[in-house]
């Protein structure tokens, strides 16, 4: 089995981090917005996706990515952004078993890198696509088509592991098998998972004979 893996909410507990940099963000460049904002309603999208969405103008589109992107790297540096639990061990059980492990995250390769860094989960992908790579957003389920596009398989050779509405929307559109991690209940398409620890018994599954 190959796996194809989200960042933000699956394997590391990000989004308080994501939600004040949104809202730093729009305190500088559009405080009417911040009222009506809701980090929850975008979890998994990219920030270009969140822009397009609170129906930000070019210029202050290109200004909210900037600053929330500043913001959250200072969150990131300042310890605020950690893994969730059974995130390494779902890893390291995927090294054991020989099953490929790619990581497929709608942030930008800065971010993601330093997030990386700062939960130790360097070295643990063959791959990496952030939103850097490709002209679309998730829920677009192109995003998902062209990491199987780029690393060489077709979308019923691997599972995704996702946590939000855009996550799986994306996933499963682009046809793969979709586990939901850390959400109250499943998505459309997807099979609910409590967390990344039942993942290990289902990789475990996977090389049996």
């Amino acid at each position: 089995m190959i796996w194809l893996c989200d960042l933000d909410g699956t394997l590391v507990d990000s989004a308080p981090a994501h939600d004040a940099a949104f809202r730093a963000a729009l305190a500088e460049i559009a405080p009417d917005l911040l009222g009506s904002f809701r980090y929850d309603d975008h979890a998994g999208a990219g920030t270009d996706e969140v822009a397009a969405v609170l129906g930000l103008g070019t210029d202050d589109a290109r200004r909210l990515i900037r600053s929330k992107r500043r913001h959250y790297r200072a969150h990131v540096d300042a310890g605020k952004v950690a893994p969730f639990p059974g995130a390494h061990r779902f890893l390291a059980a995927l090294a054991r078993r020989d099953q490929p492990a790619y990581l497929v995250t709608s942030g930008s390769r800065g971010s993601v890198e330093r997030v990386l860094a700062a939960c130790s989960l360097n070295g643990c992908f063959r791959g990496v696509l952030t939103g850097d790579d490709v002209p679309v957003s998730k829920p677009n389920p192109a995003f998902y088509l062209r990491a199987c596009e780029r690393w060489g398989f077709g979308p019923a050779e691997a599972a995704a592991v996702e946590d939000s509405v855009h996550g799986v929307a994306s996933a499963v559109g682009a046809g793969l098998v979709t586990f939901q991690v850390h959400a109250a209940g499943p998505a459309p398409g997807a099979i609910h998972v409590g967390g990344l620890d039942d993942l290990v018994a289902l990789a475990d599954l996977a090389v049996r004979p």
